[in-house]
């Protein structure tokens, strides 16, 4: 098979992309931003729908939130009272999602140096979510409460434009879930309207090549163990 410059530029761009725990404080042209985000705008949605709004966070603002949301992670009697608008996880684990998840975590940890027993370590490591991992600019992604499933399966395929096409411009990302838990921190901070629900936040800028932690790489099924090819 005969591999165009094309595909292979395309193939780089998505086989390349990982999540980033750590960035260099090297800005972000905002020309940069808007151009990344007009191309994942190309994404498919139902209808035309195009569900997605983002906030784009620098500067003072992305220090605010972080500061605002590390003071209720750090504190034991604010945490307990934040929980997630929606179920990201499956309420019941079962064999073999169970057993990557333990995997991708201590694979991490191990990296790091942190031991089960390092509880402490564990929670600041976590709590790094929370600062955008340091990345100089910080997404926040919401959707309109009226809509549907639907839509939420279209902002997946917005979210991986994005993460794409950030590759393809010599930027790395970090999908993050771990803000959900925060969605009333975040919507006061951000004034968010009512009629808008979180879906996660996205670390964005240069990856730090010395540390250790962007060095992970995660495994994947083979296509033979994921795929069905019928005849």
């Amino acid at each position: 098979m005969i591999t165009s410059p094309e595909q292979a530029a395309v193939d780089a761009a998505i086989t390349s992309r990982r999540s980033i725990r750590a960035f260099l404080p090297a800005p972000v042209a905002r020309e940069d931003i808007e151009a990344l985000l007009s191309v994942a705008a190309r994404a498919p949605s139902g209808s035309n729908t195009q569900p997605w709004k983002v906030r784009v966070l620098t500067g003072a603002t992305l220090k605010n939130l972080s500061d605002e949301i590390l003071q209720a992670y750090l504190d034991p009697a604010q945490v307990s009272s934040h929980k997630e608008e929606y179920q990201y996880y499956p309420r019941q684990w079962v064999a073999p999602y169970i057993d990557r998840r333990r995997k991708v975590g201590w694979d991490l940890y191990a990296l790091m140096g942190l031991t089960r027993e390092d509880k402490a370590g564990m929670q600041a490591q976590h709590g790094r979510n929370y600062t955008f991992f340091d990345a100089p600019v910080g997404l926040i992604f919401t959707i309109d409460r009226v809509m549907e499933q639907g839509s939420w399966l279209d902002y997946g395929m917005f979210l991986q434009n994005i993460m794409v096409a950030a590759r393809g411009r010599g930027l790395d990302t970090c999908p993050q879930a771990a803000f959900t838990i925060f969605h009333s921190v975040i919507a006061r901070v951000l004034n968010l309207p009512d009629s808008e629900q979180l879906v996660c936040g996205m670390a964005l800028g240069y990856a730090d090549p010395e540390k250790i932690e962007n060095t992970l790489l995660t495994e994947r099924e083979s296509v033979a163990g994921f795929a069905q090819f019928l005849e």
